[in-house]
């Protein structure tokens, strides 16, 4: 144990002396309270800690105390369905403890560890044998398993650190706490079914793999426009209101990750509340459970401490390293980086630090990287594939997207869905704009769409282009009005507004339309494409444009994102033949004289 004492205070900064021994990122008890901190900084016969708790009343003087080691998480069973603070300190139990205000200094276990769970001995890679002693082992081999909730089945696995390469016991079939010991190696090292990992550290795989499958979240504005891979990362930047918390929910809710991990990093109280308040009461569209059983949530709202909020993304990023490493896709929620990066400016600032742009740390982008560069698709040192996806929503003052977070992150970042404040205003959500949006992962997913349904690709270059040259011709519309178009550039600004009303836009409390499977999606674009079409060639043919919009399809084909659920797709093929025939009556009513 290295003993110091504190020289200087600087709000959640501290200094101290005698602690030249420590190592750095080590974990210590800062003042009477045992506040946990973490040192950031050597220099001098000095260290700089960065204090995770509030610091009010503490005095020069005070004795600090190093755990000499770094800041880490408990991985284990019991983690899932868990509300945590930054520093993995469970709220429930720490409100059943003492109260509904945090106080300083109070700790308790992050996993309970009085819970017994039933562990069922896996079999060896090599044989298919059930494991016991003398089987060889390897960092990240699965043990056994435990099933931690009706969804999740937890993977015990031996940990990166363990050196020994023979079982020399391992216990059987039956109830064992977190702490007990279920298997030795030769080097009589102790393996249990929980193990710590220093949350700055990126837990070892295998090999890195090449993002090959969509994230499917049922949105379609994401799955067809601006598609997500497994193990990809996104942004989702936009002003206050526009509809940020709101399209996380609906991804966590609908995406088909195995598990969720909501980091509410420095958000407001409220916004967090609706968190902890909506989830436990969601149902898993997937299993009929409760959503919780796939979810681990992060609580840290803007009035705790600062510091706190710094290391809460680290935090979430290794619990969804460590579900990665059984073989799972994991989503990552971070709400909000901006915050996460006003938390980066305070520190900075209080070590007098010489900042840059707007204040933040010059260090900014590299802290920026060190998360996002975490994602990923891999094999897992235990041969099964996982992934980490991360979407970050970003918070720029006033919707300026030109701010540093928001430019720093879109060099990290290979989709950024950009929140338009006009559409959030028009109640139009997901309020993700089709201008300023766009993904680099629609050609690594090509694969597996055609595979699904070729066509997505064909559709969603023609859509998009349809919607880039209506943003020009209402440029014209301002100036000169609608009717002074020629009736083909009045039809691209009327399926562009099916398209907008149609396909983008949905609704997230209707049962059929908060979510599409990708079959409907393809086929509803699918059907306004054709509409164009078809329209455009009768229109030529000198058909009217008033004719095409009076048509009845056109109503069913805005009509059935709603009406048509997704488990009675052949409706679909019916409005199709509907359009075939009212457009084929116009044809003939219109069909010029080939002679004349």
């Amino acid at each position: 144990m290295i003993t110091g004492k504190i020289t200087r205070i600087s709000g959640p900064i501290v200094y101290a002396e005698g602690l030249e021994k420590c190592g750095l990122y080590d974990v210590v008890d800062v003042g009477e309270k045992k506040l946990i901190g973490e040192i950031i900084r050597q220099s001098e016969g000095k260290a700089t800690i960065q204090v995770y708790e509030d610091v009010t009343g503490m005095h020069v003087g005070e004795q600090v105390v190093s755990s000499e080691r770094p800041l880490s998480l408990k991985l284990g069973p019991g983690l899932v369905g868990t509300i945590y603070d930054g520093i993995q300190r469970p709220l429930k139990e720490m409100y059943e403890d003492g109260g509904v205000f945090l106080l300083p200094g109070q700790r308790t276990e992050p996993i309970d560890n009085k819970k017994k769970w039933e562990f069922i001995p896996a079999a060896h890679p090599s044989d298919g044998k059930e494991m016991c002693e003398g089987f060889s082992i390897a960092p990240g081999m699965v043990l056994g398993t435990v099933q931690e909730t009706g969804s999740i089945v937890h993977k015990i696995m031996v940990p990166p650190t363990i050196r020994g390469r023979v079982l020399k016991t391992l216990a059987g079939k039956g109830s064992y706490t977190i702490d007990e010991t279920i298997a030795t190696t030769e080097l009589g090292e102790n393996i249990s079914m929980s193990q710590y990992w220093p949350l700055r550290k990126p837990r070892p795989f295998s090999q890195k793999l090449e993002v090959s499958q969509p994230l499917v979240t049922g949105l379609r504005v994401i799955d067809v426009f601006f598609p997500l891979s497994k193990g990809g990362t996104a942004a989702i930047p936009g002003g206050f209101g526009t509809g940020k918390t709101m399209t996380q929910h609906a991804i966590a809710k609908w995406c088909d990750a195995d598990l969720i991990v909501y980091i509410g990093c420095g958000e407001r109280g409220n916004e967090m509340t609706d968190v902890l308040t909506e989830f436990p009461t969601l149902i898993d569209p997937r299993t009929g459970r409760s959503l919780m059983e796939r979810t681990i949530l992060i609580a840290n709202t803007s009035n705790m401490p600062v510091a706190a909020r710094e290391v809460s993304l680290y935090s979430g990023i290794t619990l969804a390293e460590y579900y990665r490493d059984m073989g799972m896709h994991v989503a990552i929620m971070a709400d909000s980086t901006s915050r996460w990066a006003e938390a980066l400016r305070e520190l900075s600032g209080r070590m007098e630090e010489m900042p840059a742009e707007e204040g933040y740390p010059a260090y900014l982008p590299t802290r920026l990287a060190e998360f996002y560069e975490r994602a990923g698709r891999v094999n897992s040192l235990c041969g099964k594939e996982g992934s980490v996806s991360v979407i970050g929503a970003v918070s720029p003052a006033g919707g300026d997207f030109s701010e540093p977070v928001t430019q720093h992150t879109k060099r990290f970042i290979r989709c950024f869905w950009a929140l338009d404040r006009e559409l959030a205003n028009a109640r139009h959500y997901p309020a993700i704009g089709w201008i300023d949006s766009y993904s680099e992962y629609a050609a690594e997913i090509k694969g597996w769409w055609d595979k699904f349904d070729p066509r997505w690709s064909a559709i969603r270059v023609q859509a998009l282009d349809l919607l880039k040259r209506e943003q020009r011709l209402q440029q014209i519309v301002r100036l000169i009005g609608a009717d002074a178009l020629p009736d083909s550039d009045r039809l691209i600004l009327t399926v562009c507004e099916m398209i907008k009303n149609g396909f983008l836009q949905q609704n997230a409390f209707d049962s059929i339309d908060a979510y599409a499977v990708p079959e409907k999606q393809v086929n509803i674009l699918l059907l306004m494409m054709t509409f164009y079409e078809k329209a455009l060639k009768v229109i030529k043919s000198g058909c009217p444009l008033l004719k095409v919009t009076e048509l009845p399809v056109r109503n069913e084909i805005i009509r059935a994102k709603s009406e048509i659920p997704n488990d009675k797709l052949d409706e679909l093929t019916t409005i199709q033949n509907h359009l075939d025939d009212q457009m084929a009556e116009l044809e003939r009513m219109y069909r010029k004289d080939v002679a004349l």
